[in-house]
């Protein structure tokens, strides 16, 4: 049998189901008999203390003839199924309630018999025809023994009635047996059938089916495996799609530098770029060549935020003359496309706490696409606001704006809206993602405000510096 729930449910069920029925024949109906038997011997004890009381109260007296004596004895076999024998002092059965014993002496059949209150398995050839289990009870009169009486049950009723009770448990349990299997239905269907359908979306999932429609009925417990797995499952369906374009972005990103490298290349070495013309092109794949430094330098610095290895060297310093040393290196790329630079704070100083190189990496990224994006002759402003124990920093331009449906895409890596991407070749479509990470990594916010046609705003917040 295969090795399942539902066959360890199974084996379970008519294990407990044999064990059960092994344990109620054999020790349950042991036990079962031993209680009868206490139970008969109480009832013999009460029966022989009203024999006693009532009839044989004074063996030398006149109150009952011995006569009435035994037409009482007959009517208790008769109702209670007990044998009873009067004995004198020197041990004559003097009634019987069957008669056939009268005038034997008791010392003759079993010379203990006297001497013991509960006696088991006696068998008295002519007398009895199966072992009895005896009760013997002394009768006084003035302190003085006068008797004895000496009640007898069969011991095979009291087996027998033991069986009777365990055949009625015994009925009664294989009556329970089937109700015990739908129970153990029932719980296979409320267990394993989930497990089921969670394996099958597993391998789904697992097989790139990341489309696989999981529904789970029953358990609360089932139904939450079954929304973390469909969770899973999408995470790994965005990791999956994040994998691809990260290949066909990297590809093209890369694809774009080489090709130019490898093409002034051949071509100087065939000659076809004259020598006076090689400082040129040889200008040219040096900045090819440094883009695709800068490109592997992002990946890397990506690589250290995922891996939580980029650790922050947080120091005091002055992020407004961190904003104006930024701002000058963008001077020449500023008059080149005659762009201005407003720089707006809202003190002489202001002191934050943060990792000085990364924040000053975080502006420039920021200053770099807002010129990017921006027209001709128009204006950025880098401006500065306190609130409470934060200092914010914006970097607003005038350009072309970013569209609505991608707003919330430009964190994304390698992402480029479409203007960007044809217009300038020179983005790695990794500076904003670097900027989150950054931001993020020092427990701050970094948002962005933008209207197509209008111009961008980004606002990222730092830990303005105790005083």
């Amino acid at each position: 049998m295969k090795n399942t729930l539902w066959s360890r449910l199974i084996i379970c069920l008519l294990t407990a189901g044999v064990l059960i029925f092994v344990l109620l024949n054999t020790y349950g109906i042991n036990l079962l008999e031993k209680r009868l038997k206490e139970d008969k011997k109480n009832s013999l004890i009460a029966e022989s203390n009203l024999i006693a009381d009532k009839y044989i109260s004074n063996f030398n007296g006149e109150k009952h003839s011995l006569s009435d004596i035994t037409l009482q004895l007959e009517s208790i076999q008769t109702f209670l199924d007990v044998r009873v024998w009067i004995v004198n002092a020197d041990g004559t059965i003097i009634a019987d309630s069957n008669g056939n014993a009268v005038s034997l002496n008791v010392n003759d059949l079993d010379p203990n018999l006297l001497n013991k209150t509960i006696s088991e398995n006696n068998y008295y050839n002519k007398v009895f025809t199966e072992p009895m289990l005896s009760l013997t009870r002394k009768v006084t009169y003035d302190y003085n023994l006068s008797g004895y009486i000496i009640l007898h049950v069969s011991q095979k009723s009291i087996s027998n009635e033991a069986i009777y009770y365990f055949d009625v448990i015994n009925i009664c349990f294989l009556v329970f047996l089937p109700l015990l299997f739908l129970l153990f239905l029932y719980i296979y269907y409320i267990t394993a059938i989930p497990l089921k359908n969670l394996m099958k979306a597993a391998k789904e999932y697992s097989s790139g089916h990341y489309n696989y429609a999981l529904v789970l009925k029953g358990l609360s417990e089932y139904r939450d495996l079954g929304a973390a797995i469909s969770y899973m499952s999408g995470e790994l369906a965005n990791l999956d799609h994040y994998q691809k374009k990260f290949v066909a972005n990297i590809s093209h990103d890369f694809r774009s530098p080489l090709t130019s490298i490898k093409g002034y290349a051949e071509a100087m070495k065939d000659g076809t770029i004259p020598y006076e013309m090689q400082d040129k092109y040889l200008n040219i794949i040096l900045f090819e060549a440094d883009r695709l430094t800068k490109l592997t330098t992002s990946l890397l610095e990506l690589g250290r935020f995922e891996s939580k290895g980029a650790l922050l060297d947080i120091t005091s310093f002055d992020i407004h003359l961190i904003i104006k040393k930024t701002a000058e290196s963008f001077e020449g790329t500023c008059r080149n496309k005659k762009v201005t630079l407003n720089l707006i704070f809202f003190s002489k100083e202001g002191m934050v706490d943060a990792d000085m190189g990364k924040i000053q990496q975080v502006l420039y990224n920021l200053i770099d696409n807002a010129i990017k994006f921006s027209h001709s002759n128009s204006t950025i402003k880098v401006t500065t606001t306190e609130k409470a124990d934060k200092i914010f920093i914006s970097v607003k331009d005038y350009g072309v704006g970013i569209p609505k449906e991608s707003i919330k895409k430009i964190w994304e890596r390698f992402y480029k809206i479409d203007s960007s991407r044809g217009k300038d070749k020179k983005g790695t479509g990794l500076g904003l993602s670097i900027t989150k990470e950054i931001i993020q990594s020092h427990g701050e916010n970094i948002n962005v405000i933008s209207t197509e046609g209008v111009g961008t705003e980004f606002i990222f917040s730092l830990r303005r510096s105790a005083e």
